[in-house]
């Protein structure tokens, strides 16, 4: 018999954990999102704390700008991650607010200028009012590629950043399909409850269903599947879910 390639097709010899943790994947089965969950749990092989994360492919024509999605999700459960949070502003009302809401650092060019010229970036999520946004083009080169860019779709570029920095420091995650029409989204750490996860997996999974661009016909959701950090990929069968397609 020839060998088996590992799930995913990655040619790399791979650990003796993720071969245990790959043969408790039945190759081929899709899992209830409560199997899924159970066996992501299990499949984990890193040493600390793996994140979970679901990737779901979406019948997509993504040459097509509305048919670009992107956005952000506030999970119920969090992501058991803690984020510092920049807000950049001209207003003194806002970035008190900011500052109420648990802002790690409140400014506005001062900190556009340490980003520029210090290559500052102690934190990992900015927003910004509406009247930063000239200044902040002129960095976009450098904030683009990091995923930092404030953009309105995703509640960063905002008049109310009191919510804003609330929603980030609750849990809130950002989704954005590449060009195959994948959607990759954090789902929480492997610690969590077996519940607090299938609560943030089906949170996720419901937002993105309704964001389906009304162009698109027939089924919108192809295939669904979560892995931890450092385990194999499981897919999870979609009906599972309600109403999904």
């Amino acid at each position: 018999k020839y060998p088996q390639i590992p799930q995913g097709g990655n040619m790399r010899k791979k650990g003796k954990k993720y071969v245990q943790a790959l043969e408790l994947i039945e190759k081929g089965k899709a899992y209830t999102k409560e199997e899924a969950i159970e066996l992501v749990k299990k499949t984990s092989t890193s040493k600390f704390d793996g994140s979970v994360e679901v990737a779901m492919n979406l019948n997509l024509d993504t040459k097509k700008a509305d048919q670009q999605l992107r956005g952000a999700i506030v999970l119920p459960n969090g992501t058991g991650k803690s984020k510092r949070v920049l807000v950049l502003t001209k207003n003194a009302d806002q970035a008190k607010a900011a500052k109420a809401a648990g802002a790690d650092y409140v400014g506005e060019v001062e900190l556009i200028d340490k980003i520029q010229k210090e290559n500052w970036f102690d934190f990992d999520t900015m927003i910004a009012t509406p009247d930063m946004m000239p200044a902040l083009g002129k960095i976009g080169r450098v904030l683009g590629p990091k995923g930092l860019m404030p953009n309105p779709k995703t509640g960063t570029v905002t008049m109310d950043v009191k919510k804003a920095v609330e929603d980030v420091k609750k849990g809130r995650v950002e989704y954005r399909t590449d060009s195959y029409g994948n959607v990759a989204v954090l789902v929480g750490k492997v610690s969590f409850d077996e519940e607090k996860l299938i609560e943030n997996l089906n949170t996720i999974v419901r937002v993105i269903v309704k964001s389906k661009p009304v162009a698109v016909k027939g089924n919108f959701v192809k295939n669904i599947s979560i892995s931890s950090t450092m385990g194999p990929g499981i897919k999870v069968d979609i009906n599972s879910f309600d109403k999904l397609n």
